[in-house]
């Protein structure tokens, strides 16, 4: 009987991966479920609702060092969370550095050659999205794991307005930080980062030898207050229970939002992470965010 149950587990599980692929194939019209555009490509997941419901939110979700947007959407569990709430994913690909072996990633380094405007890729990928399936463009959460957390730093940094609000997870600036008076603002930022991550540590490292320098979370925070004008230094609200601690700034510029996320785990998205990213950007209408 326990056997039969299990073959019926996944043979259900076998047919939704099955129903998903197909799904993106008719979204996007090739064997990868990829949507081109004249500067990249993407995935894209959507709700199960009518045109009647009207435009779509969307996470716009840029993935780590190595992957895809294809490959982000293997994360069944993150991408479900999000299309069950009435949110579509909009998964970018990067580009391969020529002779990396790392595979794809971002260009946003200040100092590095850039392989591609990534900010200007991301409006092209927005707008494409919200012609191809009525994504609404002006309710938009930028999130994205390691490197692609990075990534949403420096846009964020560069343009706050390309979203509503930004929701990195285990990565940020890197060194030479930049300055407050380099980045536009304010930003309504959630941050989360593992407490025992060793691949993008809180305080940051050195790679290749020392060639490059990942970011201090902490300082890239005090970025964040700065252009959010927040009065001071210390967090005005805590929250210490369940699997997160959490705090965030009250005393800054008017609707703004500032939250940093902890979790026990390492270098990874946690789970949960889509309803709490949800919860708080829902709370952002609201004005339920400081509460």
């Amino acid at each position: 009987m326990r056997t039969f149950g299990l073959k019926i587990t996944i043979a259900s599980s076998l047919m939704f991966a099955v129903q998903s692929f197909l799904h993106a194939q008719n979204l996007c019209g090739n064997e990868k479920g990829e949507c081109s555009t004249s500067m990249g490509s993407y995935s894209i997941a959507l709700p199960d609702r009518s045109d009647s419901d009207g435009p779509i939110p969307a996470l716009l979700y840029f993935h780590g060092a190595g992957g895809s947007g294809e490959r982000a959407m293997r994360n069944r569990g993150m991408v479900d969370t999000f299309t069950k709430r009435g949110y579509a994913v909009i998964a970018p690909s990067g580009l391969k550095r020529p002779n990396s072996r790392f595979g794809p990633g971002w260009s946003f380094l200040p100092f590095r050659k850039k392989h591609r405007d990534e900010l200007k890729f991301a409006h092209e990928v927005l707008a494409d999205a919200a012609k191809r399936f009525s994504i609404d463009r002006d309710n938009i959460m930028m999130g994205g794991f390691s490197i692609g957390g990075s990534l949403t730093w420096y846009l964020a940094c560069q343009d706050p307005a390309v979203a509503k609000a930004y929701v990195p997870v285990g990565g940020a600036f890197w060194r030479p930080h930049p300055m407050a008076s380099d980045c536009r603002g304010p930003v309504n930022m959630m941050h989360t980062h593992g407490w025992r991550d060793g691949t993008v540590p809180l305080e940051g490292r050195p790679l290749r030898s020392g060639q490059i320098l990942q970011g201090d979370v902490f300082v890239g925070m005090q970025i964040m207050r700065e252009l959010n004008s927040c009065t001071q230094l210390r967090a005005d609200k805590f929250q210490t229970t369940g699997t997160y601690w959490q705090r965030w700034w009250t005393k800054c510029a008017p609707d703004t939002a500032l939250r940093f996320v902890l979790h026990p785990g390492g270098h990874g998205v946690p789970k949960g992470w889509g309803d709490l990213a949800i919860d708080w950007f829902e709370a952002l209408e609201s004005g339920k965010t400081s509460n």
